[in-house]
């Protein structure tokens, strides 16, 4: 079952780094699967001596196909699909998990001022990036763009704790995709947690959340990626996590090129184009991954300026890595260094 990634199959810039000394190591668990159109990971250091890996492996499978289920646009009939047929201005009965996911899209909808739009899925498919298979050699015209984004309203969506639904008051469609792979995340770490692990990191296609410490003694370490068009770059810095989240973000892997110039799968719900190409990525960290993957999806849109702003205001660590004339450029919050591991690339 296919998961719309932030909208679209984005390959997050995030891999594991051993730069630690060489020293005895702990014993280390290694998990692997598939999930949401990606791959999902768990690494525990020092495992409880009683921790049952099967086990473990199946809850986890568990608890990510109910995330599928319930969260899933490539599923016509996961919550999310049956929400968005439901009728106009009625409360659509959903789970908890749902209305807390979709309470946390509204907010970063409204702080980051529409720059992130959980009802953006109408552009995503004009451009070619959405659930349904369309050619991406063409520009689309004004007028398409237009009534697309008609369609997208954040605004229309309405959220209802006790008893958890969700309520559409016009004729929009919701996307999750750039939030719920976080939320699977953090639901993956709950499930580890529950079978008594301590030291671990979990990822779903980039989307990290680590505890304590990895099987070297050391905080996890996770490389933010150099942008590297249509392949895999080096490392362009080094962050340690312990009890924290980080999401990248970046425009280098999903795109097409029609006439000499590259078009983003990052919509602007604004404007109705992609995004300009000035941002390579953007990383956030949070102490929860379906946080830091919301906040990392509305910065990219809102770019370095107004982007630093909104981070400096809510305290969230972040790192731009911009394309400037001369080359990569970086600029950060002043929160990101305390996790930046000194001496890195």
């Amino acid at each position: 079952m296919r998961f719309a990634l932030k909208g679209l199959l984005l390959v997050l810039a995030a891999t594991l780094a051993a730069c630690a000394p060489q020293q005895a190591q702990d014993e280390l668990l290694a998990l692997d699967g598939r999930t949401m159109g990606t791959y999902w990971s768990v690494r525990i250091a020092a495992p409880p001596a009683d921790l049952d890996a099967e086990a473990l492996r199946e809850d986890l499978e568990a608890a990510l196909i109910e995330v599928n289920a319930q969260m899933s646009n490539y599923d016509p009939e996961s919550e999310i699909s049956r929400f968005n047929r439901s009728p106009v201005g009625e409360w659509f009965a959903v789970s908890a998990e749902l209305a807390e996911v979709m309470a946390a899209a509204r907010e970063v909808s409204a702080r980051s001022d529409g720059a992130f739009d959980v009802t953006v899925g109408p552009l995503v498919n004009l451009w070619g990036f959405g659930p349904r298979r369309v050619e991406r050699d063409r520009v689309p015209d004004e007028a398409a763009i237009e009534a697309a984004r008609a369609r997208v309203d954040w605004r229309q969506i309405e959220v209802r704790q006790d008893p958890p639904a969700l309520r559409r008051q016009a004729e929009v469609t919701a996307d999750l995709g750039g939030i719920a792979k976080g939320h699977g995340a953090d639901v993956m770490t709950a499930v580890i947690e529950s079978h008594g692990a301590t030291r671990y990191l979990a990822d779903i296609g980039g989307d990290m959340r680590g505890r304590g410490h990895n099987a070297r003694g050391v905080p996890w370490q996770v490389g933010v990626e150099v942008p590297a068009l249509g392949r895999r770059g080096g490392v362009q810095a080094i962050i340690a996590i312990d009890d924290v989240a980080v999401t990248t973000s970046g425009d280098y892997r999903n795109y097409f090129v029609h006439e000499g110039r590259r078009y983003s799968h990052t919509i602007d719900p604004k404007t109705g184009w992609p995004i300009e190409q000035r941002v390579a990525s953007v990383t956030v960290l949070h102490a929860s991954a379906m946080w830091s993957d919301g906040w990392a999806t509305a910065l990219n849109v809102m770019g370095p300026e107004s982007g630093l702003a909104l981070a400096r205001e809510l305290s969230l660590p972040v790192l731009f890595i911009l394309y400037t004339d001369s080359g990569l450029e970086e600029v950060a919050s002043p929160e990101f260094s305390a996790f930046r591991v000194a001496g890195d690339p």
